[in-house]
């Protein structure tokens, strides 16, 4: 008997201090996590003092797990404070032929300097400047330049197996409208037919609309309209299905074909509507060295790309900013772990512990992602104390006001809790800082793994750390 109590003994202590709390919680967020249902290895946390760093409590601090796309925190304040808040990127338009009264004799190429936010709207600005350097006429190809970027080869469906939804997009050199498409599908009586509509539409995109208008309630549409891909390239939809006339329209966006492909059909589509005229068709290639730029155009700025990266958790973006990390550091061209490797050196120059950490991508989206709660807590100290703090701060979603926290949280103090979310299957996440009336800010890190997160037990303890930290006044 006395052989088999001591080894247990030895084990039983072991597990005690790998999650052992040196600081008490309060008994409201104890009933919290027991109502909850959460077990005691599955949550970690920890408050502290933003100013002076000294923690008020925390429960397994150092066990790394999954933080959702609480990881874009790491990512994107390594490069405000490495590339600065000005920074921008460059597309580029270059020739390899003359231009004589409009007309360019030889190729375009649309060269991507790895721009996360060139939206529609920007890739429209572009293609305006272009035409107003007086280029009129390109005869011959408009060939896309994405060589920045080096990736592997990667399914978008990889990771939940839905490949056209826009947060699983993957990064290019020359991403456009993040590869997406904004659908309206709305019934039209007066001609007897269900009209699809899509925003941008792309010239090598094909729709094929089966919807049949019907009569009856409107039912919604989610159960009763199909939309597949229907082609390898992802470049041609069917929409199938019945829609009852008594419906309103119905608006979603989904991600489609590959990247260097919608950003020549996305151009091809604004040159046309700009007066514009092309003869040649479609080639994917670097420029050559003789290519000479006529148009140079610049991002938004690093500032402005972090707060709508953090505020609305853009995966895309996240994953962008870490390749350019690594591109800047080490030159052309980017890859995953020349960005990786930047962020490291980086952390460790912060005096930043990363034991533990696995970053992939930069985003969160992934399940091999882990970070601890007290290395995030370290993160979030540096930047509260860095001169680019106000880039930062602003940059995190404001409870019940805007971003992810938008619906969230909503009772508390408008704009005293800024909260990076964090969510995937099983998994929960909320970092950054909450201010008291009293003027004291305090970094909260709360991350939980656990099945239960899909009954809202780990939202019910971030509320409750969130209401404990303000109660101190």
């Amino acid at each position: 008997m006395r052989r088999i109590l001591i080894p247990c003994l030895f084990a039983c202590s072991v597990a005690v201090t790998a999650f052992a709390a040196p600081r008490l919680a309060p008994p409201p967020i104890e009933r919290v996590i027991e109502q909850g249902h959460l077990p005691y290895a599955s949550v970690s946390y920890i408050v502290e003092d933003a100013n002076t760093g000294a923690v008020v409590i925390e429960r397994n601090p150092g066990i790394a797990r999954g933080p959702g796309s609480v990881m874009k925190m790491l990512t994107t304040f390594a490069a405000l404070d490495t590339l600065g808040p000005q920074f921008k990127w460059h597309t580029r338009a270059l020739v390899d032929g003359p231009i004589v009264h409009g007309v360019l004799h030889g190729n375009l190429y649309l060269q991507g300097g790895g721009d996360p936010y060139l939206t529609i709207e920007r890739w429209w600005r572009f293609a305006a400047e272009l035409r107003a350097t007086g280029l009129r006429t390109i005869d011959g190809d408009v060939v896309i330049d994405d060589h920045e970027f080096s990736l592997p080869n990667e399914n978008p469906a990889a990771f939940d197996g839905h490949p056209n939804r826009p947060y699983n997009v993957i990064p290019d050199a020359l991403m456009v409208n993040f590869q997406s498409i904004d659908y309206r599908v709305a019934p039209d009586p007066g001609a007897h037919r269900v009209a699809v509509s899509a925003l941008p539409r792309p010239v090598n995109f094909g729709i094929e609309d089966d919807i049949r208008l019907v009569g009856g309630r409107c039912a919604g549409y989610g159960d009763r309209i199909g939309y597949r891909v229907v082609s390898p390239q992802r470049d041609r939809v069917v929409f199938s299905g019945t829609m009852s006339m008594h419906c309103g329209p119905e608006l979603f966006t989904r991600a489609v074909m590959q990247a260097p492909e919608y950003a020549y059909g996305t151009f091809v589509q604004l040159w046309r509507e700009l007066g514009g005229r092309i003869a040649g068709g479609y080639a994917h290639r670097a420029a050559p060295p003789r290519a000479r730029a006529v148009l140079d155009f610049e991002s938004l700025p690093l500032a402005e790309i972090v707060r709508l990266t953090n505020k609305f958790s853009n995966n895309t973006m996240a994953r962008t900013i870490l390749l350019t990390l690594g591109e800047r550091r080490y030159g052309a061209p980017a890859t995953l772990g020349k960005g990786i490797t930047v962020i490291e050196d980086w952390a460790r120059e912060h005096r930043i512990p990363l034991d533990g950490t696995v970053i992939v991508n930069g985003s969160g989206l992934s399940r091999r992602t882990r970070i601890d709660a007290e290395t995030l807590a370290a993160l979030l100290r540096v930047a509260y104390h860095s001169n680019f703090a106000p880039e930062y701060l602003a940059s995190l979603p404001i409870a019940g006001v805007d971003g992810t926290l938008q619906r969230h949280m909503q009772e508390t103090p408008p704009g005293a809790v800024r909260l990076k979310t964090g969510h995937i299957d099983d998994v929960s996440a909320v970092a950054g800082y909450v201010r008291t009336r009293s003027e004291r800010t305090f970094v909260l890190v709360s991350l939980v793994n656990d099945p239960r997160v899909a009954t809202g037990a780990a939202e019910r303890l971030h509320q409750a750390l969130v209401d404990w930290i303000l109660a101190r006044g």
